[in-house]
């Protein structure tokens, strides 16, 4: 899969998605390592930032800056964190370019009643109007990104509430669209997931009695936690002095929006999303498409790491052998996350290499997660050709990306869709395979066995589970800021 470029068009505010965790201990201990640590397993979620906020008897300190984890932290700056009783951590990746340090998150903000540090995963669809409404009320945003007008509206619902949790859910009635929160206070670390729950959060249970939160499962094996349960979409997680409590008022209140492409994409293939492994989604996902697209060949092979899962699905269906045909350099990112498209070109040239042995003078196909621009596919069909395959079929483990994502994905507008730009036959032979195929939706609706469960397709049919945006609205302060701060670093 393609990142897009910033120029392509203009965004309405900040799209991203991200990792975020949060520990609660019931002592006093190296929070802030065991946030470190699941930062590093929930790295593929944000390569552009990461932060780290520690709480020490209602003392919050803070550090984050751009760039991976092992880039940000080290053991001086750990040493600094010092010890606490909670902890908050984010990994960002920024969709729209401005992947600046105001930016990093937690964010942390002090009041009249205490400071919170904010970690958010997802996007607003209301951002533009509460910012307008805040900034006229009196509010200085110091960032470009939506997480900073959530916690102006906890903090401005704090001031008139007895405790946070309150805050937390009359801020709620507030803000709409996708957002998954980590919420630390002087005395509660606090989950967040909206009412659709387009962004997954489950609940960890630490071997010393303390809780925490995670954006997938891995995260949790990686401090030694143990899965309790998914946040529930709505629902408002309260741990305090050890002890677990929740909030359901606007649990059922809104449609189950579970974003589709978690299972297909984001998310690592150990973790396990609502009760399903990821995984096994994928392998399903690979069999679905040779139910679908059934064709004669000679070996299967996955895009890596991605389109894996898949490719191994659609080998055991078919019967046709698996093999590795593409070798992934590791010390590369995902092209998904290159800013610009020349980047992202060389990107392609340096990260996948075809191994001859498997593909040479064989009928090949080839699995991969998800087409948006093609720029990614077309040269990795070129490569196996120069490598000797007589043939490459693709087969895709989504649908088509037809329309824009408003919800934290980084889909862009219909005209930059390149399933939207071409017929099946056209894509085809743009990309230069020989047949090409993707996963139906209703397929997709099944990738975890569990007929009806209620997902947001949004960028495949253009029907979404809430509203999207009502109005563009460009913050002129961000645009700005941003073009000055590229003139400085010119």
């Amino acid at each position: 899969m393609e990142f897009f470029d910033k120029n392509d068009e203009i965004f309405e505010g900040l799209k991203e998605e991200c990792g975020v965790f949060g520990v609660s201990s019931p002592e006093r201990d190296d929070v802030a390592r065991m946030t470190y640590y699941a930062l590093y397993a929930l790295q593929h979620r944000g390569q552009q930032s990461a932060g780290i906020a520690v709480n020490d008897d209602g003392v919050i300190a803070s550090h984050a800056d751009e760039g991976l984890v092992n880039d940000v932290f080290d053991e001086q700056t750990m040493a600094r964190l010092g010890l606490g009783s909670m902890a908050v951590g984010h990994v960002r990746y920024s969709t729209t370019g401005y992947e600046k340090r105001i930016n990093c998150q937690p964010l942390v903000v002090n009041h009249h009643k205490g400071a919170i540090a904010l970690a958010h995963n997802g996007n607003l669809t209301n951002d533009a109007e509460l910012r307008e409404e805040l900034e006229l009320a009196g509010s200085i945003f110091h960032t470009t990104s939506d997480t900073e007008v959530i916690a102006y509206t906890i903090t401005k619902e704090r001031l008139a509430t007895t405790c946070i949790e309150e805050a937390v859910a009359r801020a709620m009635d507030r803000i709409k669209g996708a957002y998954s929160l980590v919420i630390m206070s002087p005395k509660k670390l606090i989950g967040v997931r909206d009412p659709n729950g387009f962004r997954p959060l489950c609940i960890g249970r630490l071997a010393n009695g303390g809780y925490c939160f995670a954006s997938e499962s891995c995260a949790l094996d990686s401090i030694g936690a143990k899965y309790v349960r998914e946040v529930e979409p709505g629902e408002i997680v309260v741990i305090k002095d050890g002890e677990m409590m929740s909030d359901r008022r606007h649990c059922g209140t809104a449609n189950p929006g579970f974003c589709v492409f978690e299972y297909i994409y984001f998310a690592r293939p150990d973790s396990v999303i609502d009760g399903c492994s990821v995984h096994l989604a994928r392998q399903r996902a690979g069999e679905f498409l040779h139910d679908q697209y059934p064709v004669e060949a000679d070996v299967i092979i996955g895009v890596p790491d991605s389109g894996l899962d898949a490719a191994i699905g659609y080998s055991i269906r078919s019967g046709i052998p698996y093999g590795i045909g593409l070798i992934k350099n590791k010390y590369i990112g995902r092209t998904f996350i290159q800013p610009t498209q020349s980047d992202r070109e060389k990107g392609v040239r340096i990260k996948l290499n075809p191994v001859p042995s498997t593909v040479s003078g064989k009928r090949v196909v080839l699995v991969d997660d998800s087409i948006v621009r093609g720029t990614t596919i077309k040269r990795i069909v070129s490569l196996l050709r120069e490598a000797g395959a007589t043939e490459v079929h693709i087969r895709l483990a989504s649908p088509k990306f037809l329309y824009p994502c408003y919800f934290g994905t980084d889909v862009p507008s219909r005209e930059n869709l390149i399933a939207v730009k071409y017929t099946d036959e056209e894509l085809r032979a743009e990309i230069g395979a020989d047949s090409i195929g993707f996963l139906s939706v209703e397929n997709a609706k099944l990738l975890t066995g569990e007929p009806g469960r209620g997902f947001c397709t949004g960028c495949f049919t253009g029907e979404y589970p809430c509203d999207p945006p009502k109005r563009k609205w460009i913050n002129k302060w961000q645009t700005k800021l941003s073009e000055r701060q590229d003139k400085d670093e010119d």
